[in-house]
């Protein structure tokens, strides 16, 4: 928000500088990002004076040149050589001076500099409008009034106004400083926390309004006041719309809104100045003399301002006539009710519209403007009528006029103030430090609250109803800890701290632990929205359509639904990577899926990881090699020792977007299910290589986590291994051979690890063949020769006999 500080003075009487002013903000709360100089004319004729010319002769070597010499208020006058034919001895020019900057139209600087012309020296330049920017001629020099004293400034001749603009970061909350009004309220209340108390606040009477005539009456009939709960508004006819006077253009320039015409520069100035917006009808487009704040059936059309044709919604409150809609009501005006350079007639609106129906029809047509930003935080409902009369007054002085009809004021149920509590001892509790009773309603009244009862104990307060965020103890006490100054508390030498009790499996240690390995292993963590398209929940069985949590005012139709799966958000940045050529990705995300089952809403935490493209960067010393099902289940396996968990079910895993996966149990809960993705959901995302994918339950995970710890003592013995190559029938697999083994010797083997898998020519039909290693060791001495061929043999009995395999 841009707030301008010749304006704010207009409020407040202040010599501070803007630097000052700025830090107090600041301190209040306001918190100033930045202060701006504007100048109503680029350079602000800087170097430019007024000159006396004393002589003017031909030029010898140019006919259409003549060399002057001019007094410029510097003592000695200087030659100036100028191609103006209109310049003359006697005149009072504008002289731009040597090192001066002027500007041509499109904002480009240019230095006058000394110079000769056809061999004359040169010392300034006699300008033009044009030149100066002060108008488009460019027929001769400007002749400026006989008695100006040469040497004056030109910027005090053409009344250049320079400004400070301060750049607020307003946060949400603070509707009640939307405003010049606003913002000068709060800097009145610290410069009285400073000690300065003749800080009074001036605002713009409006005692001269008055009604000259009864001549063109509009009825106003508010259908529904809980959307519209005061509505204000008059007529003013016999204006003329024409541009705004140069006053009030830069107030609307400084904060950087474009003039349009005097009526729209109006509204838009009452809007910065006090805080409440306003709307100008052309008073002969409205039909039957009367207008109608109601809402209308959903699918109207509706053309705004913009000249974009909308449809409306059946809660979007409506400005109407009898005829149909004038204007979307706090949000955006009617392309065929505005003010237009014939217009001599019209109906000025000031209203307070509920704030909440604001917003939800601003979201719902994708409209943010000046007003609807007010309106959705809440404005002061008690300065509508003032700003109405304040409005009229400035459109009479801008574009004359006459008030034609009593000002309307539809307000039924006015709107009541806060009523507070504050207690002393909890005022000294939350600060920290005492502050001085008398202090504390010093700063309550500077702040317009007013003080109804005083005890010992605390205040009855009444909190003004412009101030929507003060309705609380709580947040009176913060209004008076800002005012008296965060830098004002004093902090103490001892540093107190608590230590927690918490769990080594804590979520968010977890976590930390699971992401720090996983980083290590070349993963980058992802964070996908966790809003989504709802008819991603097609791409799988698995997931319904009526189970989807379906916002009530989504910001398009891919963001109208929370994700029942993190596999398609997954894959969305999957392909975003591979369009930009990164095509080699290890992504993990830790996050929510959200469903709607009949028993209510539930969510549950995950964490995916996603891999696709080679396992290694491209390098002349790494062949090219593609991540495969192996690799990444060696990633999952990691995770899950890491954690501790080594007791999993390995389970074959059906599902509708795997081709081929598999899941992971802990007794009959799922612990992870991770796969190769269908090719035919990947060809929704439009990606053409293979992708795998986990989902790990996170909930799970960190039930089966165990808190207890086991060591042992590093084996002094040496180990030995074994191989064996075993022909075995097609359908056995290498877990049947594992769980075989260690069966037959639970306490020597350590390790069985499948080193190699052949199938092919030389074995018989339905055969492969799998080479085995077997790693034996004892802990309290060292293996005999006699011992591991006894345990070999068993083995190999063993596999023969459960199934049917036998050595090669």
């Amino acid at each position: 928000m841009r707030i301008s500080y010749n304006w704010l003075k207009q409020f407040i009487k202040t010599d501070w500088s803007s630097e000052e002013t700025a830090a107090l903000l600041t301190d209040l709360g306001l918190e100033v990002e930045g202060v701006d100089k504007f100048e109503s004319l680029k350079g602000g004729l800087e170097g430019v004076v007024v000159g006396h010319v004393l002589t003017c002769v031909q030029h010898s070597n140019a006919d259409k040149l003549k060399v002057t010499t001019v007094d410029i208020g510097a003592g000695t006058p200087v030659q100036i050589v100028c191609g103006a034919p209109n310049v003359a001895v006697g005149q009072k020019v504008p002289v731009a001076t040597i090192g001066t900057k002027l500007y041509d139209k499109e904002g480009n600087a240019f230095e006058i500099k000394k110079g000769k012309i056809r061999g004359e020296e040169s010392h300034g330049m006699i300008c033009a409008e044009d030149e100066l920017g002060l108008g488009e001629s460019h027929d001769g020099i400007m002749v400026l009034d006989e008695k100006l004293t040469p040497g004056t400034p030109a910027s005090k001749v053409f009344n250049i106004e320079t400004d400070e603009v301060f750049e607020i970061g307003l946060t949400p909350n603070r509707a009640d400083a939307m405003s010049h009004w606003g913002v000068a309220r709060d800097l009145r209340a610290g410069l009285i926390q400073k000690g300065i108390n003749h800080s009074e606040l001036m605002t713009p009477s409006v005692s001269k309004f008055k009604v000259e005539k009864r001549t063109l009456k509009i009825d106003v009939k508010v259908e529904d006041s809980k959307l519209a709960p005061r509505y204000c508004g008059v007529t003013i006819s016999g204006i003329t719309v024409k541009p705004s006077p140069s006053w009030l253009q830069n107030r609307l320039k400084a904060i950087g809104l474009t003039p349009k015409n005097n009526i729209v520069d109006v509204t838009n100035y009452v809007l910065h100045e006090l805080g409440q917006p306003l709307h100008a009808f052309d008073a002969a487009k409205i039909k039957g003399n009367k207008v109608i704040v109601k809402t209308l059936p959903g699918g109207t059309k509706f053309t705004t301002l913009d000249d974009v044709e909308r449809i409306l919604h059946e809660e979007d409150l409506m400005i109407c006539d009898e005829i149909g809609p004038l204007c979307i009501a706090g949000v955006f005006g009617g392309k065929n009710s505005g003010v237009t350079e014939s217009t001599s007639t019209i109906f000025l609106e000031s209203a307070y519209f509920n704030p909440v129906s604001v917003r939800k029809t601003a979201k719902r047509h994708s409209l943010s403007t000046d007003a609807s930003f007010r309106f959705e935080r809440g404005i002061d409902p008690n300065i509508t009528e003032y700003a109405l009369k304040r409005a009229a007054l400035l459109i009479q002085e801008v574009a004359g006029g006459e008030i034609t009809s009593d000002p309307i004021d539809l307000y039924p149920k006015k709107i009541e103030d806060f009523s507070v509590l504050l207690n002393f001892n909890n005022v000294n509790k939350i600060i920290g430090q005492e502050i001085p009773k008398e202090t504390i309603k010093k700063i309550l009244v500077s702040l317009d609250i007013k003080v109804n009862s005083v005890s010992d104990a605390g205040l009855g307060l009444v909190i003004p109803s412009y101030r929507v965020d003060v309705q609380r103890e709580i947040d009176v006490i913060e209004e008076i800890l800002r005012v008296y100054g965060y830098n004002n508390i004093n902090f103490t030498t001892k540093l107190n701290a608590s230590i927690s009790n918490s769990s080594r499996t804590e979520d968010y240690k977890i976590q930390n632990i699971v992401a720090n390995q996983l980083t290590s292993l070349g993963f980058h963590e992802m964070m996908a929205n966790s809003l989504t398209s709802p008819e991603y929940v097609s791409l799988s069985e698995k997931l319904k359509e009526e189970h989807n949590v379906l916002m009530l005012n989504p910001l398009s139709s891919d963001l109208s639904a929370m994700r029942q799966s993190l596999l398609f958000s997954a894959l969305e940045a999957v392909s975003y990577n591979i369009n930009r050529r990164n095509s080699d990705l290890k992504l993990f995300e830790f996050g929510k899926s959200y469903h709607k089952p009949i028993s209510g809403y539930e969510e549950h935490k995950h964490l995916t990881l996603t891999v696709t493209g080679n396992r290694l960067m491209e390098s002349w010393t790494t062949p090219e090699k593609a991540s495969d099902f192996f690799l990444f289940k060696g990633y999952i396996n990691a995770i899950l020792s890491r954690l501790g968990i080594a007791k999993t079910i390995t389970k074959p895993l059906e599902s509708d977007v795997f081709a081929e996966g598999v899941r992971l149990n802990v007794g009959t809960d799922t612990l992870v299910e991770f796969g190769t993705v269908k090719k035919s959901v990947l060809k929704h995302f439009d990606i053409k290589q293979e992708v795998l994918f986990a989902d790990f339950n996170w909930e799970t995970v960190l039930k089966a986590i165990s808190t207890k710890i086991k060591f042992t003592d590093i084996p002094k013995y040496p180990e030995v291994r074994r191989d064996l190559a075993l022909l075995l029938d097609a359908s056995v697999g290498f877990e049947q051979i594992y769980e075989i083994a260690k069966q037959t010797e639970k306490s020597l083997l350590k390790e069985v690890n499948l080193f190699d898998v052949y199938r092919g020519k030389n074995l018989p039909e339905g055969k492969k063949s799998y080479a085995v290693s077997f790693t034996l060791q004892d802990s309290s001495k060292t293996l005999t020769d006699a011992q591991i061929d006894k345990i070999m043999s068993k083995l190999q009995q063993n596999f023969e006999k459960e199934v049917g395999a036998t050595l090669r």
